[in-house]
């Protein structure tokens, strides 16, 4: 009873954050902002919504760990990883250009001498995976082969699912949705900072007038492939390590949106609330 109380309370005090800090950014966002894109739609947002869910994290984070039955460790991981990757996702955000797209327009990119802002988001995106896979590993009193074998799987985990959500972020509230279904069934586990967060930032984002960009997105996936390394047991860690990495691979064939639009169940719920 105390942890679902404790995931009440850091879950929904990361959702106020959020809801507030993301009214605050929409309400002050000017045209001549860096932070202003156009979305999909030709509507202009605002990108303020990533850094927000990063902060609206860490709130939940902190509260977490002065609460009973709080898993410093987790927390300390998930903290890390969101801090981690929303940083190299915000520089992608303001610095990025499109001259490479994908994993292999990057890597083709890298190749031919050129450092992509691309590249160096999955470089920081993978190396504070790395430090939040650690952070995890020292909990365990396994031997040095299986831990490292442990971190790697849960490096790959974390940077994979961060990649995934940032896929998503391409129409209204989708990263959003997505996280908030990756991460509902560890609420109690440390996942109710993301939880509430990915909340918090939905109705801005649904109406179209702030987006999570590669900040947000790349922040939420890595906290909540954080909480999973933390609480699956190594073969379901494995398991949904090649699902991750499966999509990530689709995606580089196949558009999402395309798939999502053929199937009316997906197309309803990724349609559900937008303005």
């Amino acid at each position: 009873m105390v942890r679902i109380s404790s995931a009440a309370v850091s879950g929904g005090a990361a959702c106020l954050v959020a809801l507030l800090g993301n009214r605050l950014a929409v309400d002050r966002a000017s045209p001549g902002s860096v932070w202003i894109r156009q979305n999909h739609a030709g509507s202009a947002v605002t990108l303020a919504e990533g850094p927000v869910a990063v902060l609206a994290t860490l709130a939940g984070v902190l509260l977490t760990s002065l609460l009973p039955r709080g898993s410093a460790a987790v927390q300390s991981a998930v903290a890390m990883a969101a801090v981690g990757s929303g940083a190299v996702g915000a520089y992608d955000d303001l610095h990025g250009t499109a001259q490479a797209k994908g994993f292999r327009g990057h890597l083709a990119a890298l190749r031919s001498g050129t450092i992509t802002s691309g590249v160096i988001k999955v470089a920081g995106v993978g190396a504070s995976a790395a430090v939040a896979s650690w952070i995890l590993g020292r909990r365990g009193s396994c031997g040095p082969a299986a831990r490292l074998a442990g971190g790697l799987v849960d490096t790959a985990l974390i940077a994979g699912t961060a990649n995934f959500i940032n896929l998503c972020d391409l129409r209204p509230g989708r990263a959003a949705k997505v996280t908030i279904m990756l991460s509902v069934g560890f609420a109690g586990r440390g996942a109710a900072p993301v939880l509430g967060a990915a909340a918090g930032c939905l109705p801005q984002d649904l109406r179209q007038r702030s987006m999570l960009g590669d900040c947000g997105a790349n922040a939420l996936g890595a906290a909540a492939g954080t909480v999973a390394a933390a609480s699956l047991p190594l073969p379901m860690k494995v398991m949904a390590l090649f699902v991750v990495a499966a999509l990530n691979l689709a995606n580089e064939r196949f558009s999402f949106t395309a798939v999502i639009d053929r199937s009316p169940l997906l197309r309803w719920l990724d349609q559900l609330g937008r303005g």
